[in-house]
Formats: structure tokens, C-alpha cells, sequence
């Protein structure tokens, strides 16, 4: 007799990955007894511990879906420093998730990533080719904006007469340093070419909300021109971290 998802035990425990640069990359692997995991990534300058991240690593739980849930480096728990920009470093990070389970003999079903981790999920994809489910979770299409609202009007002229940028918060606590290296790194990363270079095979989904104020939801539409085998769903009312959609663990338990 199978059993019914509410009898499956879910366990959650602390995995460890090293990344090609020897930097250990901090998860939370939701283990259902499935072979199949999906891999979750959060977006700058966030966690795995995200409500967004453990809210999809639940959901794929009640699905009786193992999902993996991790910080990239110099985020959360992971080792290395925090560095703007990191695009394609990142979707290298990915990389090393992807090859270990595979190493563990776990199918990897999807990968799924929120804000700028769903540009580096389409990074992965476009170089790879090795993951044919991607979901892409409010991710920005257009690398060149964006970029006054944390770093001001005149970024540019501060940086190229200081060579950097140091961003503060709110309450005046500086936060992290922007380099020109760091970014042109953002800004050489060129989205549409990879969504370009995505392959037939492999379907993406894309997911934005209608009241994003962070990623204008015309970034989406900009994706479903350019990908191959894309679906776009809109969410009506959604802000960026689709804060009124959120069920909290607690209340949900």
C-alpha cells in the first residue's frame, strides 16, 4: 500500500559542497526518499533561509519531491566573500550542486531560482544543458538597470573616480563594496544570449508578479521572447517576494 504524503517522515539535514574554487557551499537538503531533487537558489544578497526558499522547498515536500535548498558563496552560511555581480560564478556554484547529488545517484529534476537566482538558473541551462526543467522566479532580464536604486543616481561617475562604490544600508551599516571588475561583470553578462542558447529540451517557466517594484514585470515578457521552450505565468498582485502569497510555516503547522 502506498503511503499517504502526510505519513511519508520528511528529514531535513545540513549538506556541505565544496565549489571548484574550494569554498564550502552551506545546504538544507528536504529528504522525501525520492531519487528525484530539485535544487533551489535564492537571490542577492539572501539565504536559503529566505521564506521564499523554504516555502518552494516545502511545497516540493508535499509533493514527496527531495528538494535541496543552499547558499551560494559568500552568502549565508557558505564560505567566501560576498562579491556584486557573480553571475556566472554562481551558476558555477550551481554546478558543483548539481554534479555532487548526481555523485549521490539523485536525478535532478528541476532547478528553480528567485530574483537573480533565476538569471543564474538560465545561465546553467544555457551552458550545461544537463537539467531539462528550469524555473525562473522573478529574475531580471534587462542586467543594466536596476542598478541605481542600491548604488544612486551617479554610481557611475563615483566609481570611476574612486575605483569603487561602498553601498550602506538604511541605518548607515555598510553593507558591501562595489568594484568596476565586480561591475562589469553584471553588466558583460548578456541574458539574452543565453536564453538563446537554451535548448528546445529543456522547458523553463517563468513566474513574475504583476506589482513587482524591484524587477519590472515587462522583464518576464522579455524572456518568453527569447527561450524556446518557455511558459509564462503572471501572478496578479505579486510583489517581488510575493509577500501576500506566502503561507507561514508556523501557521501552516
Amino acid at each position: 500500500m502506498t503511503r499517504s504524503l502526510a505519513d511519508r517522515a520528511v528529514q531535513q539535514r545540513r549538506v556541505v559542497i565544496e565549489n571548484n574554487h574550494g569554498e564550502k557551499l552551506s545546504g538544507i537538503l528536504h529528504e522525501t526518499g525520492s531519487k528525484q531533487l530539485v535544487i533551489v537558489c535564492h537571490g542577492f544578497q539572501s539565504s536559503k533561509e529566505r521564506i521564499p526558499m523554504v516555502n518552494l522547498a516545502a511545497a516540493l515536500e508535499k509533493e514527496g519531491t527531495s528538494a535541496f535548498r543552499f547558499d551560494f558563496a559568500g552568502n549565508g552560511e557558505s564560505e567566501g566573500l560576498f562579491q556584486y555581480g557573480n553571475y556566472r560564478r554562481e551558476a558555477e556554484d550551481l554546478r558543483a550542486v548539481v554534479q555532487y547529488f548526481r555523485g549521490e545517484n539523485r536525478e535532478i529534476s528541476a532547478v528553480i531560482g528567485h530574483s537573480k537566482g533565476g538569471n543564474v538558473v538560465l545561465l546553467y541551462a544555457s551552458k550545461y544543458n544537463d537539467v531539462h526543467t528550469v524555473v525562473n522566479i522573478s529574475g531580471r532580464f534587462n542586467l543594466e538597470k536596476g542598478m541605481e536604486g542600491r548604488l544612486g543616481k551617479d554610481f557611475l561617475l563615483r566609481l570611476q573616480q574612486h575605483g569603487y562604490i561602498d553601498v550602506f544600508n538604511r541605518k548607515g551599516k555598510f553593507e558591501y563594496r562595489v568594484t568596476e571588475e565586480s561591475l562589469k561583470d553584471r553588466l558583460t553578462t548578456d541574458t539574452r544570449a543565453a536564453c538563446l542558447l537554451i535548448q528546445q529540451e529543456c522547458r523553463v517557466l517563468t513566474v513574475h508578479g504583476s506589482m513587482d517594484k524591484i524587477v519590472p514585470v515587462e522583464d518576464a515578457l522579455e524572456f518568453a521572447k527569447f527561450i524556446p521552450n518557455h511558459k509564462l505565468h503572471i501572478i496578479k498582485g505579486a510583489d517581488h517576494e510575493y509577500t501576500s502569497h506566502q503561507v507561514s510555516r508556523t501557521s501552516e503547522e
